[in-house]
């Protein structure tokens, strides 16, 4: 007969207490498989509680797969299969320890990080905002979200890009995403296995990965002064392009007008074709007015356009729309409407307001003269060194990176060695090459 001491129980309930104590004896085979318990009465005669415990206790084994009930027989222990005992982890080498730690060491100027500090976030307007959304109650941000994002920062974005960027879009046309990683994903997902993409190289690495995750074919197309070459894109199979026009990364290249007609062309010559249009850092530009986006030259639904705020406000807002042409659009809601929106609601609400109230725009005109600022006074700091004897800065005016070609025979890897011994983090153009040039 089973026998447990009730008055052992702690804070546990009665039948908490007996459920654990018969889980034990299983586990530990003091219970052997096919093992008959004692009827619910019995047992409960033998420990002086209720029979509704004894009940409690049963059912909730009999949940978990310890015990079965048999009709007109009663309760039996299950075979309970046996996890095989975890190998001990290796210990870690001081030169492992050491690789870690160098891994994430902080630098006292990096190079590479290429992100908006946050203390440059409007974090005085934000908090302001907040707080009228808290007081006026709306209910919209409580609600279900659309899958495609709330209605009032989509009709804000419309606006915004109709003022600033010459683009006439319905608000149904725009996707919010946690992230343009995320939207790229599901565009890659409604193209499909039979798309090639090109990617440009050097350029968004990144994208070829989740290209790479999703089963789908890429080509990477080398870039010349001017953007992706067209002879090579002409050679390869790729239907889909992904583009960044407006200020490349890395190069800091601003694609001419005559080659955005030429991808055009080549967009419009086969109807699956299509063009990915990356705006990124396209807001900062600290000379001459901002470069029109190929989405308002396109006059065939062509190009899909993509933005995003991590680095026009800050990294951990991760909040970055697509606009799709109308055809798109619909193969979007009828293929993966089914996504739920991946942004909170309250913060899609607060941006919507941050645009709309005209907040957006001012930030950005003050970022303008805060990254203009620094580059300044990079670039100054160059110029006034010995490495302006043997370099040449390369940059568009825009953006928050450039290029500096060194005239050395050292290899890129000895640069940020030597980069990285004085505390100072360095990216290379290599980095974002698939065929890395003879010094990498």
């Amino acid at each position: 007969m089973l026998t447990y001491d009730i008055n052992n129980r702690g804070e546990s309930t009665i039948y908490e207490y007996l459920y654990g104590c018969i889980k034990a004896d299983i586990m530990e085979g003091r219970l052997a498989a096919n093992e008959k318990l004692p009827s619910k009465r019995t047992l409960a005669k033998n420990l002086g509680v209720s029979v509704t415990s004894i009940e409690n206790a049963y059912d909730q084994l009999g949940l978990e797969g310890f015990i079965r009930a048999e009709a007109g027989k009663g309760f039996f222990v299950n075979e309970i299969g046996k996890t095989e005992a975890p190998e001990e982890p290796e210990p870690l080498h001081d030169k492992s320890l050491a690789e870690i730690e160098d891994r994430h060491k902080e630098f006292i100027i990096d190079f590479k990080a290429n992100r908006t500090s946050i203390e440059n976030f409007p974090f005085t307007v934000w908090a302001k905002l907040v707080r009228n959304l808290l007081s006026d109650r709306n209910e919209e941000i409580l609600g279900t979200i659309p899958y495609n994002g709330l209605k009032a920062l989509r009709v804000a974005l419309a606006k915004h890009l109709y003022m600033y960027r010459g683009m006439e879009v319905d608000p149904r046309q725009i996707i919010i995403g946690a992230g343009t990683e995320y939207l790229y994903s599901r565009l890659l997902q409604m193209f499909g296995q039979n798309t090639v993409i090109a990617i440009e190289d050097p350029g968004y690495k990144k994208f070829s990965e989740i290209s790479s995750s999703q089963g789908i074919l890429w080509d990477y197309i080398p870039i010349d002064r001017e953007g992706m070459r067209l002879d090579m894109l002409q050679d390869s199979l790729a239907n889909v392009i992904h583009v960044s026009p407006a200020n490349h990364f890395p190069t800091g290249t601003v694609m001419p007008i005559n080659r955005r007609l030429d991808l055009l062309n080549w967009a419009y010559q086969k109807p699956d074709r299509y063009i990915i249009e990356d705006d990124y850092d396209s807001e900062l530009r600290y000379a001459g007015s901002l470069i029109p986006p190929m989405f308002a030259m396109d006059s065939r639904n062509k190009v899909i356009y993509i933005n995003t705020f991590s680095k026009s406000i800050v990294p951990s807002l991760r909040i970055s729309y697509m606009v799709l042409p109308p055809y798109l659009m619909e193969l979007y809601r009828d293929t993966l409407s089914f996504y739920s929106c991946t942004v909170s609601s309250f913060e899609q609400m607060t941006l919507a307001h941050f645009i709309s109230e005209g907040y957006f725009d001012r930030h950005i005109n003050r970022m303008k003269r805060i990254s203009k600022a620094k580059r300044d006074e990079v670039l100054n700091a160059l110029m006034a060194s010995p490495l302006s004897n043997i370099s040449e800065i390369m940059e568009a005016n825009a953006g928050t990176h450039f290029l500096l070609h060194v005239d050395t025979r050292l290899s890129d890897r000895s640069i940020k060695k030597r980069a990285s011994e004085h505390h100072i983090e360095l990216a290379m153009l290599s980095d974002y090459m698939s065929r890395p040039s003879l010094k990498s």
